[in-house]
């Protein structure tokens, strides 16, 4: 059976094309020889499953692994400690048990009194009875045990479960008078430091964690573009398109992040739905700069689980929303705060990432993902520069091109119309999500946009263009001088040298009342410049 990229559940070696994880793993089996307790918590579908098979086997020869899953427990679980302890016992003895071989018959002797005790009628097997048995096996086990409980976040919402951290906390502090686990490993989104986040009324509110006991967790989970290039590697070996490893790799890495699940997407995509069309015929065609920007379209437009992941926790959080739209729309710098709740969110459900001591979006996906949430949020209200480019798309499509130069003619025309009386407190990113606003519609379903996009040498632009494989770099300013005009200029041919392109764009938004209004051409070192003045 052909290998496949895969998105969907845990990824296997065997049946599909996976980034090496040797290095994290053994980064990770550091901590559990140092006899860590620690939380893997990362954002929805970052491979976090597959990363806890991949450490089961890898640590099976010296450790005893029993991996648990909270979600096979069904919310009736957690009713109260004793129907929860009776619950995780008989996983945890399945699980256990099942081990071959075990040639220790205490242990089987421990199982049969721990089942005993169970369903004694009389006695009350509680958090204390389960933790005195889970003390017990640890003793007995062939190898020092290590427990890892996947989806912990099925269960973080419960009181229950609270005690039961409190529980693994004692023993943790006792662990050198009595015998324990070597190593717990929980897995989720939510940091169980920030329970608080997850178990909330109106009236009382958690804030202290019985998990304060866990050691930090610094392996980087994202994939670089080394490790998307072994990975690539696989394939190639496979289907010998052709590609170039270095570049695929490098722009796939420059989309995402190295978000694993939009890794794998982009890469399953490309094979699976970009090769065989009428543009890319086969493989070959498909592994291409122009292949990956066919695939991100289709990623753009999907309706998964991780934007709809996106989406929710918006509307859930308030705090984190605001944020967000600073981010994308005010300008505003935010300095990084361990201490600022919102920025500890957006953390958690990696939204954003830290980029030296500033908060930025996690990568240029996500970014135009929440670009187009809050742009249609002012589409469905009905704004009026969207309503004129409905009215307008039309003309400016000829024979599957974008007349760029036509866009902002009009946009000028419409923006005059509509908020010539915008002053100080106008700035690049008002008229940014402006241009957005005026043309999304025009190159929906075949286009699309990037925002703020590195280039190679890491200098930044305002919006890359991307229609039909053409491309179209948009600088955008507020006119603050003709000095300020230049350096403008002479950073626009900066981004066309870097993207080979002989024709720019750019947008000047001047609140001079003698200013003229227009789009101008002008040619500097053999590139043409067609400025539009607001």
């Amino acid at each position: 059976m052909a290998k496949e990229f895969n998105v969907t559940g845990i990824c296997l070696p065997k049946l599909h094309y996976m980034v090496p994880l040797e290095g994290r793993l053994e980064q990770i089996s550091r901590l559990v020889k140092k006899g860590d307790y620690f939380v893997i918590n990362r954002g929805r579908q970052y491979g976090k499953t597959t990363l806890l098979r991949g450490l089961k086997d890898y640590l099976k020869k010296e450790y005893l692994v029993i991996s648990m899953d909270f979600q096979a427990f069904e919310e009736a679980k957690f009713e109260n400690s004793v129907v929860f302890s009776k619950a995780f016992s008989q996983y945890f003895i399945q699980l256990a048990g099942s081990m071959r071989p075990n040639p220790d018959n205490r242990l089987q002797r421990l199982f049969l009194d721990w089942k005993g005790a169970m369903q004694d009628e009389k006695g009350s097997f509680s958090l204390f009875e389960l933790f005195f048995y889970l003390r017990e096996f640890c003793a007995l086990a062939p190898r020092p045990v290590v427990l890892m409980i996947d989806e912990v976040d099925s269960a973080s919402n419960n009181q229950v479960f609270l005690d039961f951290l409190a529980q693994m906390r004692r023993q943790y502090l006792e662990r050198d008078e009595t015998v324990t686990f070597q190593s717990v490993i929980l897995a989720g989104v939510y940091d169980i430091r920030n329970l608080k986040q997850k178990i909330r009324s109106e009236n009382h509110h958690k804030t202290n964690s019985p998990w304060n006991i866990a050691a930090p967790f610094e392996v980087d989970l994202n994939f670089s573009a080394e490790d998307i290039s072994k990975m690539l590697a696989e394939y190639e070996g496979d289907y010998r398109t052709g590609m170039d490893l270095s570049d695929v790799s490098r722009e796939i890495f420059d989309y995402t992040s190295g978000y694993p699940y939009l890794v794998s997407e982009l890469c399953r995509l490309i094979d699976e739905k970009v090769a065989g069309t009428p543009e890319y015929h086969d493989r070959t065609a498909a592994w291409t700069r122009q292949g990956i920007l066919a695939a991100l379209r289709m990623l753009l437009l999907e309706k998964n689980m991780l934007f709809d992941s996106l989406a929710h926790k918006l509307e859930d959080y308030p705090e984190l929303q605001d944020m967000i739209f600073s981010l994308l729309f005010t300008g505003k710098t935010i300095a990084y705060s361990q201490m600022n709740p919102a920025i500890d969110l957006a953390m958690m459900f990696g939204f954003v990432k830290r980029d030296n001591a500033r908060v930025v979006i996690a990568n240029r996906i996500f970014e135009t993902v929440l670009y187009n949430m809050y742009l249609s949020n002012e589409e469905l209200k009905g704004s009026a520069l969207y309503r004129s480019s409905l009215q307008d798309k039309n003309q400016f499509l000829v024979g599957g091109h974008l007349n760029m130069r036509l866009v902002l003619e009009k946009f000028v025309e419409h923006f005059t119309e509509l908020y010539s009386d915008c002053e100080d407190r106008f700035i690049e990113d008002t008229g940014r999500r402006y241009f957005l606003l005026y043309l999304r519609p025009i190159i929906n379903g075949t286009g699309n946009y990037y925002i703020e996009a590195r280039t190679r040498d890491l200098r930044r632009t305002d919006v890359i263009v991307d229609y039909n494989g053409e491309q179209f770099v948009v600088e955008l300013k507020i006119w603050h001088g003709e000095e300020y005009h230049q350096r403008g200029e002479a950073q626009l041919l900066g981004y066309l040298e870097d993207y080979h392109l002989k024709k720019g764009y750019m947008i000047s938004f001047n609140f001079n009342k003698k200013k003229q209004t227009g789009v101008f051409e002008r040619w500097i070192n053999g590139r043409l410049l067609l400025e539009a003045v607001v």
